[in-house]
Formats: C-alpha cells, sequence, structure tokens
C-alpha cells in the first residue's frame, strides 16, 4: 500500500475499529502534510526518524490543494502537521482554522518572537533581493524596491506573476511600511516597466537577467544560492553576469520570508506534532535548512557550512513580524489586481 494511500484510508480504518487511535499511538508514527518540494528534506525526515523512533507518513502536494483536502477532512483528518514555504500561504491556512495553538517551551526560547504567532512557526528564512545584469543596469540605480518602479527602468524589469505568495508577502511588507496608496503607485510603476509579462518562476527570472532579455527582477535568496552551487557551465555562466543588491539597506531592511509549519486542530499524534516541531528547531535541523537547502536559520546561534550564502553576505533584514505581515497579503493581491499586475 502506498503512504499516499494509507493516509486515505485512514479516517475510515478508525471509524471502522480497524485502526484504533491508541493503536496509533503506539506505532509512534506522525502524519506530515507537506508542501516543501524539496528532495534534500528526505535526510532530514530520516534523521527526525532515527532520533525518536517516530515514523513519518508524509503526503506531499500542493499548498492550495493540501489545505482544501485539510477542509475536507475536518475532525477525521488524519493529519497531525502541515509545512509549507511562505507566510502568505500559512496565513491562509491558519484563518480557516486549520491550526491550534502550540506552547512549547523551547519553541518560544530558540524561534525570535518575530518569526512565529500562536499557531505556526518559521523554521528557515529567504530574503527577497534585487538581481541586476552588470552590463545593462547601474548597481547603485536599484539600491530599493522602489527604485524598480522609477522611470529610469522603463523596459527592464522582469518578474513572475503578481498573484505568487513570494510577491504577495513583499507587497504585504510594503503595505505594512508605506502604506496602501503608496505600494499601488509602486506597483503601477514596475508594470509600467516589465520587459516583458510575468511568466515562469524566480530561477527563470535570473537566467533572463543573465541573458539580457531584461535588466532587472526580484528572486529569493535561495534560488541564487543554488545556481551559485551549481557544477553546470551555464548556471556559471548566468551567475557571473548578474549582481545581488540587498534592498532598502537604508530605511527598513530587505523583506525575507519563511518555511514554516503548525501542528493540525484535530491531530491525532499531537505529542509526536509538537516533538517534530522541536526537533526543526534543533541546531541539526536548523544547519540542514541552510546546508541542504540554501536558507537560513531561524536559531541564531546555529553555525552554518554554506559557500553560498556566506558569499551574499550579511545584510539589514525586516524587522516586521511575520505574523503582521501575513495578514496583510489578500489586500496586496487587491493592490496588484488594480495595478494590472497579474
Amino acid at each position: 500500500m502506498t503512504r499516499q494511500r494509507l493516509l486515505t484510508l485512514l479516517p475510515t480504518l478508525i471509524a471502522l475499529g480497524l485502526l484504533s487511535p491508541n493503536t496509533q499511538a503506539q506505532t509512534r508514527q506522525l502524519n506530515l502534510y507537506s508542501a516543501r518540494h524539496y528532495q534534500t528534506d528526505e535526510a532530514l525526515y530520516a534523521n527526525f526518524t532515527k532520533a525518536t523512533g517516530i515514523r513519518i507518513n508524509r503526503l506531499d502536494g500542493k499548498e492550495d490543494e493540501l489545505v482544501e483536502r485539510i477542509r475536507n477532512e475536518g475532525s477525521a483528518s488524519p493529519a497531525d502537521v502541515l509545512i509549507t514555504v511562505d507566510a502568505a500561504r500559512l496565513e491562509v491556512a491558519d484563518a480557516l482554522g486549520l491550526f491550534q495553538p502550540v506552547r512549547s517551551k523551547l519553541l518560544e526560547e530558540r524561534i525570535p518572537a518575530t518569526l512565529r504567532t500562536p499557531t505556526w512557526f518559521s523554521f528557515s528564512t529567504r530574503a527577497r533581493v534585487i538581481v541586476y545584469n552588470k552590463s545593462a543596469v547601474k548597481r547603485e540605480a536599484v539600491q530599493s524596491y522602489a527604485d524598480l518602479a522609477a522611470p529610469a527602468m522603463k523596459g527592464q524589469v522582469c518578474g513572475r506573476s503578481g498573484s505568487h505568495p513570494y510577491n504577495l508577502s513583499l507587497g504585504a511588507a510594503l503595505i505594512a511600511h508605506d502604506g496602501e496608496a503608496k505600494t499601488e503607485a509602486w506597483a503601477r510603476g514596475l508594470v509600467a516597466n516589465f520587459a516583458r509579462a510575468p511568466k515562469g518562476g524566480d530561477t527563470d527570472q535570473i537566467k533572463s537577467v543573465a541573458a539580457g532579455e531584461c535588466g532587472v527582477t526580484l528572486s529569493n535568496t535561495y534560488y541564487l544560492a543554488r545556481m551559485m552551487r551549481s557544477t553546470k557551465a551555464e548556471d556559471q555562466q548566468a551567475m557571473a553576469a548578474v549582481g545581488v543588491v540587498w534592498p532598502n539597506q537604508a530605511s527598513w531592511g530587505t523583506h525575507i520570508n519563511v518555511s514554516g509549519a503548525g501542528v493540525l486542530k484535530h491531530a491525532p499524534n499531537r505529542e509526536a506534532a509538537v516533538q517534530f516541531l522541536e526537533y526543526l528547531a534543533s541546531n541539526e535541523a536548523q544547519a540542514y535548512f541552510a546546508d541542504g537547502n540554501n536558507e537560513w536559520p531561524v536559531v541564531a546561534s546555529v553555525k552554518i557550512a554554506n559557500p553560498a550564502l556566506s558569499a551574499l553576505g550579511t545584510f539589514k533584514a525586516d524587522a516586521l513580524p511575520i505574523g503582521e505581515l501575513s495578514k496583510t497579503t489578500t489586500l496586496a493581491q487587491k493592490v496588484f489586481d488594480r495595478a494590472g499586475w497579474k
């Protein structure tokens, strides 16, 4: 029986008395719904099982599909934990009442207050930076997010969809700092500067800038770090053609986003679920987020050994609480829609 099929049948087996909650507890297992599509996470989960003896039954899927599945399963859901990327996606699940509050001294001590809420926790971060073509755009011309909407960037900007959570979270941060009206003006300026219609992912944008299809774009840092560590000649050539700017260092800092998780409201294995979250805050797991998937750990004391992250250097990060940020993503979508950023 496949793992996905097992997860599908768990509520039915329990209802029929063929598998009791007590039996589940005795087998020491955790049912994880995951929207983190990184092969490197396999070792992270294997290490948790090795350390605790708790077996992980994992169901992978797209964020929206997993959230809808949990809603439909209701109180019979076998899911214990939802793990995904981006504060906007975590907030969607939270707003639907899918998570339950978790109090853990360990999590509260290790994860900064700005990177957690009462119901979900961040375990890694990535920054949304400006990537520019070193032959076409001067570095000093793109020192802030606002610079991308300036008339000087006409025909130079490429990007992914305005409805993508990475951009919506940035929009939410801009609204929090600059207000709705100013953010809409920024989005209109950005759209007016597009070199082409939005398409593709962050890696596609980096390659487009390197090839000269456009002069500047936005990207999450772990895509850059992945290409920096790549042995492919085409990736090395692309990285040689582009430069990276930490935006807004003279003001509120560079926007960051997160990867995070929460214990689900009807988790049948709550104790194991909390133990899993605490493991993700351990030195071992935190270092793996950095070294395995090019993300920064949220625990500041953790030492990492990732040459790409080291090469990117240090920066001033936006200190806006992640819970506050996530609550304005819906408004950001409305602002981008009005501005024509499709």
